[in-house]
Formats: C-alpha cells, sequence, structure tokens
C-alpha cells in the first residue's frame, strides 16, 4: 500500500525539480543573453528573502504538528463511532481528513505571518 503511493511520489517530486532547475538555467540564460547581467540574480532567492519567508519557523511547525495531531485525534474519534468507514470503499477518508488539518495549520500560519507585518 505505502509503496503505492510512495513512488509515484518521489517520481513527481524528482520531475518537479529537474523541470524547475531546467527552466532557472534557461530563464537565467536568456536573461544574461539579453544584456541585463546585474538582473541575472533576480531567479535565485536572497538570504535576506528567505529570512523575511521564514521568519517564525517554530510557529509554523509547532501549528503543523499541532493540527496533524488534532487530525489524527478527529480521525480516531470519527472511528470509534462508526469503524466500517476505514474498511471499505472510504479508507482514503482519514488520510484526506489528516491532509485538510495539516493544511489548515500552513494556512495558519500564513495568516499570522501577513497579520504581524501589517
Amino acid at each position: 500500500m505505502t509503496e503505492d503511493i510512495l513512488i509515484p511520489a518521489i517520481v513527481f517530486f524528482a520531475a518537479y525539480h529537474i523541470i524547475r532547475s531546467l527552466s532557472d538555467h534557461l530563464l537565467k540564460r536568456k536573461i544574461i543573453k539579453s544584456g541585463h547581467f546585474e538582473k541575472a540574480e533576480i531567479l535565485s532567492q536572497t538570504k535576506e528573502e528567505s529570512e523575511e519567508v521564514n521568519k517564525y519557523p517554530s510557529l509554523k511547525w509547532g501549528l503543523v504538528a499541532f493540527m496533524a495531531g488534532a487530525g489524527l485525534i478527529v480521525t480516531k474519534l470519527i472511528y470509534w463511532n462508526d469503524s466500517s468507514w476505514m474498511y471499505d470503499r472510504d479508507a482514503m477518508l482519514p488520510i484526506g481528513i489528516e491532509l485538510v488539518f495539516i493544511s489548515l495549520g500552513f494556512l495558519i500560519y500564513f495568516f499570522v505571518v501577513n497579520f504581524k507585518k501589517k
């Protein structure tokens, strides 16, 4: 079961990074050929930008871990009410619930950081 999900995820992750690095290289090459040497670094993220984006790393991962735990608790509570949904055709529902809660953790972090900037 895990190989069925893990192998395609690794393949798509690798394909994404290969395509991204290739397109970044081609864009930089095009910028340099057009004579704009000073703008060639526009595609690479500077240290100041990366520090500003990840200003609260412990808040981010704390919220994500908290929401992941909340998702597991909700999944277990639903399982106690009716355990048939975990083994029938809706067997992917617990994974969906967990992913929704993890996404909510990232969204809460995003809104907190944007609120702090203003």
